[in-house]
């Protein structure tokens, strides 16, 4: 794949989830001017990680189907059409509504990360990830400080005009720069939404999911909920100000971009492990925002950086493991990330409502603990892709991979560069061990 088109399947997954968490770091004025009560303006981030949900096991299996370049142009239309929405609402249900529409068509995102992962090379694929994925983390966490700057310059709304003309921009761009995705799968759209049901029954997608679950909800604790102490006293920050703090997750986000390459070495599962140690470790820091901007942003700093290379490794492993159903895995895997990170900004609210920063900092640590937990539960299956590994351990990889019953990860034993052994019999007449490919 050519380094243009990594860089305009990042772009465009940075602008489309920019969309969704847009609202966090104006909250407050924006809860203010619609008359959404405080303890219930989390929902303005849940709406669009509802429509998400919804997009993922809906829209997202398409890119199995359909031509990937068409199908990223529209949904790109249409995400501009939702922030058109909520940027010109009167009230709030109307905003609600654009947020859950632009939420839906953000899952843009997949359908680019699943196309850049089908057309690169087997020994890039990590690498490629790495790159796309790292446009959604500037989109996510960049999206905090443009935010906070247009809004204290011309208000909430403005930002939302702005992604909504660049989400047009780039549906046009799209459909001219990237290459034609020619398919030549006959499958029914029924077919492949039963396809993506069939992978919640597979343990090897299913731990991933789980991890991807606290992984998020622990990441939307944070971001959700973050801006309502820092607005008020001691701090009183600005909404330009608080946004500064994306520029800090970033820089921890973007230094975890190598996690591709560390995937492609066979690494996954120490990465894995290590990271989600640092994510539970990043609370301890995250805690002290009462008395100490530092501490915070430390804490920031490596709960991003955790939190990008746990999600490049999982991505890695499961489009290895379903070459055949790129877009239907990595859908799938995202309605872990969905729901959790819906939950987290749901409760995060709530419990600071409730507790004061004290009751986001305990959810976010023990979403932390769930997922370091769930993680080691897959033992030393838990590897990930590597790079080497002799016939005889890819046959016992293969047989373990097969009755691996309620274990988490799946085994890691390779001949191809980058690619678990349960890979190769999803290619083959059958489907990928204990699931669907």
């Amino acid at each position: 794949m050519g380094r243009g088109t990594r860089l305009v399947l990042a772009v465009v997954c940075g602008v489309a989830v920019a969309g969704v968490y847009a609202g966090q770091p104006v909250l407050e004025p924006m809860g203010r001017d619609l008359g959404m009560p405080r303890e219930s303006v989390g929902w303005f981030v849940a709406a669009g990680q509802l429509g998400y949900l919804a997009g993922l096991v809906l829209l997202v299996p398409l890119g199995d189907l359909l031509d990937r370049r068409r199908l990223i142009a529209a949904h790109l239309a249409l995400v501009a059409a939702g922030l058109a929405i909520a940027a010109t609402a009167p009230a709030a249900w109307v905003a609600l509504c654009g947020l859950v529409v632009a939420g839906g068509f953000a899952v843009v995102v997949q359908t680019a990360v699943a196309f850049a992962a089908a057309i690169s090379p087997p020994g890039e694929r990590g690498r490629t990830l790495g790159v796309v994925t790292s446009g959604v983390v500037v989109g996510i966490l960049g999206a905090r400080a443009v935010t906070g700057g247009l809004a204290d310059l011309w208000g909430w709304r403005s930002s939302y005009l702005v992604l909504a003309v660049l989400s047009a921009v780039l549906a046009v761009v799209a459909l001219v720069a990237l290459p034609t995705d020619l398919r030549v799968d006959r499958s029914r759209y029924g077919q492949v939404i039963r396809t993506l049901g069939g992978l919640f029954n597979n343990p090897i997608f299913l731990t991933r999911g789980l991890v991807a679950f606290f992984l998020f909800a622990s990441f939307g604790t944070l971001w959700s909920g973050m801006a309502l102490p820092l607005a008020a006293a001691p701090w009183q920050l600005s909404e330009a100000q608080i946004g500064l703090f994306g520029v800090a997750g970033l820089a921890g986000a973007l230094g975890a971009a190598r996690a591709g390459r560390w995937g492609d070495a066979g690494h996954t599962g120490r990465v894995t492990g290590i990271a989600l140690v640092l994510l539970l470790g990043s609370w301890l820091a995250i805690g002290q925002l009462g008395w100490s901007l530092p501490l915070l942003v430390l804490g920031v700093v490596v709960l991003d950086f955790a939190v990008q290379a746990v999600h490049v490794g999982n991505q890695h492993v499961l489009t290895t493991a379903y070459p055949e159903r790129t877009s239907s895995a990595i859908g799938g895997y995202m309605v872990f990330y969905s729901l959790g990170s819906a939950f987290g900004a749901a409760a995060t609210t709530a419990l600071f409502d409730a507790f004061g920063w004290a009751g986001p900092t305990v959810l976010g640590a023990l979403l932390a603990l769930g997922a370091l937990v769930t993680a080691a539960r897959g033992g030393r299956s838990a590897a990930g892709p590597t790079r080497r590994g002799s016939s005889r351990s890819r046959t016992r990889a293969r047989r373990r991979a097969g009755s691996l019953g309620t274990k988490g990860f799946p085994p890691t034993r390779s001949g191809a560069a980058g690619e678990p052994a349960g890979s190769r019999c999803a290619r083959g007449p059958g489907a990928a061990p204990s699931g669907p490919a």
